[in-house]
């Protein structure tokens, strides 16, 4: 038997055979792909798309909780099931509630991100987290983790942008950074044309052509931040590609890193100095 038989493995990000002793992966440019960690976790995610979804969804909820908690006497049980068991204004605005008021007021540019991530009511989040179950792992799968991480994250951060631009006073919602995956989708479908890609266009479509009627009919329904978003899912789809036409690259996984970093930092920070004011 020859023991220096090279073993090959899947790499975690490209999911393309490569060798096990690989310094590097020579289609992404992953760095150590045999890693332990980078094998197992990293592959873990990829293989199911539901992990990473799964994490959003929890800190989503955690930061509800957390704003519920903050202010408990705030907390509001109208008899509007859309606005049932909502954090107070205080509590949304100190923890990083984003728009004209938040910006202009306070300079607080980094609502931008923290704004994803809080929301408004029970049904509010429900909503949300459960567009995000669907749409997420369809995403990840056609574009791959880090290209999801690039469309999610900007795509919140436009959406609120241009909130901002045209005046919305406050705004809060996962919706923009869903609505960037319901773009990318979108993008995917009509590039990626023939019976598939029609449907997967079609459907894409449906999803748009609901939001808009909801939001006429719904009042307070950010719809600018949700045409953001849309706009720059499909400007992420095309600028990013999915992984049918390009492969995912060093530069993505760099993107990515960045776009986790980032939001790490500002809901850390929007915790702590949230208690500061509240407590000191």
């Amino acid at each position: 038997m020859n023991n220096n038989k090279r073993q090959s493995l899947l790499c975690p990000n490209c999911r393309r055979l490569i060798s096990a002793d690989e310094p590097r992966c020579p289609y992404c440019g992953l760095s150590r792909p045999g890693s332990r960690l980078k094998r197992d976790y990293l592959g873990r995610l990829l293989s199911h798309p539901e992990e990473i979804i799964r994490l959003i969804i929890y800190l989503n909820v955690a930061m509800f909780v957390y704003t519920l908690l903050l202010n408990p006497g705030g907390m509001r049980f109208s008899a509007n099931p859309l606005a049932f068991l909502s954090p107070s204004n205080r509590s949304l605005l100190l923890v990083g509630a984003t728009g004209r008021i938040p910006i202009d007021q306070f300079h607080r540019w980094w609502t931008l991100i923290a704004a994803s991530f809080l929301h408004g009511g029970i049904l509010h989040i429900f909503f949300n987290m459960m567009a995000l179950k669907q749409l997420g792992p369809f995403v990840v799968s056609e574009y791959g983790l880090n290209r999801f991480l690039i469309i999610y994250t900007i795509s919140g951060i436009v959406g609120f942008l241009v909130s901002y631009l045209v005046g919305v006073p406050l705004t809060i919602g996962a919706s923009a950074s869903i609505c960037g995956l319901i773009g990318a989708i979108l993008y995917y479908g009509k590039n990626r044309g023939g019976t598939y890609g029609e449907a997967i266009y079609r459907q894409a479509m449906g999803w748009i052509v609901g939001l808009a009627v909801f939001g006429l009919m719904i009042p307070g329904i950010n719809n600018w931040g949700h045409g953001g978003g849309i706009v720059a899912g499909i400007a992420g789809g095309m600028v990013l590609g999915y992984r049918d036409k390009r492969v995912s690259t060093t530069m993505h996984q760099l993107l990515a890193m960045i776009a986790v970093i980032m939001t790490i930092l500002v809901l850390g920070w929007a915790v702590v100095q949230s208690l500061m004011i509240s407590f000191m």
